[in-house]
């Protein structure tokens, strides 16, 4: 899509300036908008997806409608770029709704990327880190690109928008270059927010070997293995073989863990993980109770 750029002055709106119903300071006002007509940004950080959460919005939408218009601007190619209410939207089409309440503002898109971060971060109820991380970065370059003297004064107005520090921010950021299947582990909490920082300072190729090594051995990294791989890739020392040790050590169990594997992992490969232990010895355990009994 074309770039638009501002038409007057365009300071960015607050939340309650930008959703409340009716008429609009500058003498913007809420229209019905056809959703054929309504498209999604060219990059949208927060997910739109048919769950449990979007049946009950659906549901409301479909007996009280939508009571918070949705913002867009105009496309060039026709049509107007929805940069908040994707969500409200798909509820619409879910309820059989054919249309819903916008307002129409040009923005060009350093402006627009800021609008449809914060109204989003403000709405949603729930966050994914991927989502948040995504939402940080696009908010970070839009300021620097709006005139903003500075990375460091970026950061400035980001801990004012957020209430985040400024190396909390910085570390969310980071999850930005993780590649998907450590950011999809991120968000499945499968990989902690810590260990994750670390590990998105390893080249593609080597995250790529940390995610695979985690499936081969159902364990997720802790923060020393996180830090030790990263510690290894700034020596020059991180090979794939470096990261496959380091995953397929065997954690300490916890103290009067009822379990006490540790007393049987002599006996199993080390390469086994807890789970797969397990199942083997069930499954012996099983074979000696049905042997027994004939």
């Amino acid at each position: 899509m074309s770039r638009n750029r501002t038409v007057g002055n365009l300071a960015l709106t607050g939340y309650d300036d930008i959703f409340s119903a009716g008429k609009i300071s500058g003498g913007e006002c809420v229209v019905e908008k056809q959703l054929t007509e309504l498209f999604p940004p060219e990059f949208h950080p927060f997910q739109v997806n048919d769950d449990l959460a979007m049946f009950r919005l659906s549901a409301n939408i479909k007996q009280f409608g939508v009571r918070i218009p949705g913002l867009v601007r105009p496309r060039y190619d026709g049509g107007y770029e929805l940069l908040s209410g994707n969500r409200r939207k798909r509820g619409c089409e879910l309820a059989g709704i054919l249309s819903m309440p916008v307002i129409i503002r040009e923005m060009d898109d350093d402006t627009a990327a800021l609008a449809m971060v914060d109204s989003n971060l403000e709405q949603r109820e729930r966050i994914l880190p991927s989502e948040k991380a995504w939402a940080y970065r696009v908010m970070m370059e839009a300021l620097n690109h709006n005139g903003i003297k500075g990375e460091s004064h970026s950061y400035e107005i980001m801990v004012e928008r957020t209430g985040e520090s400024k190396n909390q921010i910085f570390r969310v950021i980071r999850l930005t270059e993780l590649v998907i299947a450590l950011l999809d582990k991120v968000d499945a909490k499968q990989l902690a927010f810590n260990p994750a920082v670390e590990l998105s300072y390893l080249s593609q190729i080597e995250q790529t070997a940390v995610a695979e090594a985690m499936e081969r051995y159902e364990v997720k990294p802790s923060l020393s293995q996180a830090v030790r791989l990263k510690k290894k890739k700034q020596d020059g020392l991180l090979t794939i073989p470096v990261i496959d040790r380091i995953l397929a050590e065997v954690k300490k169990p916890q103290r009067n863990d009822p379990t006490d594997s540790i007393r049987f992992r002599k006996y199993f490969p080390p390469e086994y993980s807890q789970k797969q232990m397990d199942t083997v010895i069930v499954k012996l355990l099983k074979d000696w109770k049905e042997s027994t009994t004939q």
